[in-house]
């Protein structure tokens, strides 16, 4: 079987190079360049010494090695779209597309459908059940990444192989441990998809400047304080408001006065809510849930968390959709994904983003 690695200098990749190896498989290598640090001389990317780790992986496993770029695809589809759900006043869920459109997209037309599987190191896995291929989640839950993933389609899912979905993390920094391999003690990244550990606000603050405007307790209307754009500010953000007397929750935006609203973290009324309605929904391969109807019973997630939380799932349109939550959650913020996943918290189904 031909494979083809996505590999990044991280110890999930190499350990996935290794894996495969173990194996009895000859995987490609393939590095994806954005160049996003030519565009932006403010980003600190670490593309150098990745290729430097790729390449001392294939050196040492015998690999071919490519690297690839994807730049005008990523600024486009990746950053585009996040400046843009950014000014809109939404928080965006940039690795989402990442995903979508990048690793499992562009890439999969272009170098991906010379390969019967593409191999990465996302926690994540594969279940077949009654013929149909589904998107599972890992045995680490603290580093399952199906959230990330929620967005692809059948045809992308199916040519995929997550080695690293029954490991727990522990174990993967023991296999490179044990195979010597220079990335194992390398930290894991915890920036935007292929931007690492970039300082967020001011990469916003490139892009889309400061913008003063009134901090307004959302129940009183009384002005707090100021701030410096809205689209520095997410709901249920509680760091970075520069509030006393809290703590201090954003619960809304108001884009057109560029207005935060906030509340005491007191008041559950504010902070929290149960119904999520979602856009754009759509499953990512079969739909085992029937026509939604009537209310379904599922697990689901609202942002990255280990967390599953209970409910209902119910058709509201086309292609909306709305969950009702069985405990009240915090944070609800437009533009994110809510992502759905069977009961029994095997399989992410489905996902859509939250209006």
């Amino acid at each position: 079987m031909e494979i083809a690695a996505l590999v990044s200098g991280g110890v999930d990749s190499s350990v996935v190079v290794h894996l495969l190896k173990e194996a009895g498989y000859d995987p490609a290598l393939f590095y994806i360049r954005i160049g996003m640090e030519d565009k932006d001389k403010t980003l600190h990317c670490h593309s150098e010494e990745d290729l430097e780790i790729v390449t001392c992986i294939a050196r040492k496993y015998g690999c071919r090695f490519e690297e690839v770029s994807l730049h005008e695809e990523y600024w486009k589809y990746v950053m585009g779209y996040t400046l843009d759900s950014i000014k809109r006043g939404f928080t965006p869920n940039p690795d989402v597309m990442c995903n979508k459109y990048i690793k499992f997209g562009f890439f999969g037309q272009y170098w991906g459908k010379d390969f019967d599987r593409i191999a990465t190191g996302h926690y994540a896995s594969i279940v077949e059940r009654d013929g149909v291929v589904y998107l599972g989640t890992a045995v680490d839950p603290v580093k399952d990444q199906t959230d990330f993933l929620s967005q692809l389609n059948t045809l992308q899912v199916s040519k995929l192989m997550f080695p690293l979905g029954g490991l727990m993390k522990s174990e993967v920094r023991a296999i490179a441990e044990k195979a010597g391999l220079p990335s194992a003690r390398r930290k894991d990244s915890q920036g935007i998809c292929f931007l690492g550990n970039i300082n967020y606000n001011e990469f916003i603050r490139n892009y889309l400047g400061e913008r003063e405007g009134d901090i307004v307790e959302w129940e009183t209307g009384r002005k707090l304080g100021r701030h410096k754009g809205y689209w520095f500010h997410t709901i249920g953000q509680r760091k970075g408001l520069g509030l006393s007397g809290g703590p201090w929750f954003v619960i809304r935006k108001d884009v057109e006065t560029n207005t935060l609203y906030v509340s005491n973290g007191f008041d559950p009324d504010t902070q929290y809510g149960t119904e999520l309605n979602l856009a754009g929904f759509r499953f990512i391969t079969g739909n085992p849930l029937g026509d939604l109807q009537e209310p379904v019973r599922i697990t689901f997630k609202n942002r990255h968390t280990p967390e599953f939380t209970g409910g209902t799932l119910q058709r509201t349109g086309d292609d909306k959709v709305r969950i009702v939550s069985d405990n009240r959650i915090q944070g609800i913020a437009p533009g994110q994904f809510g992502v759905v996943y069977s009961e029994d918290k095997k399989l992410c189904l489905a996902s859509g983003v939250i209006e």
